[in-house]
């Protein structure tokens, strides 16, 4: 016996006279580019693994702890990243967590043994656990209700940047060394002054959007 055909619902369209959010085309271009700076400086950790192994005499077990350190703070981390974003959401958030990718570069390029291999891969970790929940929050809100093309465009900039962080690494650091991992550095300052500039234009949506619901709530009292 096939299964049952469940219909798909279709979200209702607006009420009359309220105009729906139109697709905030810059907003959107800002957080791919963002999406892009952020998976390249991800990606360099990784790409480095050879040039750490050799300069701290590592064993693969020790790479894979640094490796398990990062996706515990890149990933299992981003759940409740989102869960507390959904609660409190803060429109500085974005940047905040780049500031942690931009110290744990620093820290990276800087690390004199492997105990601060691992804080640097922590850091740049977290940056990543704080960026994907609230980016893609603010891809969502910029859609315009086309959730579909946000969220496609918004992919685009992490696909190019995992392997454009990669092939920078094999040009620029393996050959010249750990310090020039600092090189990567003004990308992240560059993501944080871009994520400024969309975080406080999610805190006017977030206001704006608390403006009717707050008269909403005053209008009783008013009447009485």
């Amino acid at each position: 016996m096939p299964p049952p055909i469940i219909p798909i619902p279709h979200p209702a369209p607006p009420p009359p006279g309220v105009r729906t959010q139109p697709l905030a085309l810059a907003v959107l271009c800002g957080i791919t580019a963002s999406h892009l700076l952020n998976d390249l400086m991800q990606a360099v950790l990784v790409a480095v693994y050879p040039l750490m192994k050799t300069a701290f005499h590592l064993s693969f077990a020790e790479i894979g702890r640094i490796t398990l350190v990062n996706q515990v703070t890149a990933s299992l981390l981003q759940p409740l990243v989102g869960l507390i974003g959904d609660r409190r959401p803060r429109w500085y958030a974005l940047s905040l967590g780049m500031a942690f990718t931009f110290c744990g570069l620093l820290l990276l390029a800087a690390a004199p043994g492997y105990l601060a291999l691992l804080a640097a891969a922590a850091l740049v970790g977290i940056g990543s656990s704080v960026f994907h929940p609230e980016a893609s929050r603010i891809a969502r809100l910029a859609a315009g209700g086309r959730y579909g093309l946000a969220q496609s465009v918004f992919q685009v900039g992490g696909n190019l940047g995992t392997p454009l962080g990669t092939l920078l690494v094999a040009t620029l650091v393996l050959p010249r060394g750990q310090s020039v991992i600092a090189w990567f550095a003004p990308a992240a300052l560059a993501a944080m002054a871009l994520l400024w500039w969309i975080g406080r234009w999610y805190q006017r949506q977030h206001l704006a959007a608390a403006r009717p619901a707050a008269a909403a709530q005053a209008a009783p009292g008013a009447a009485g």
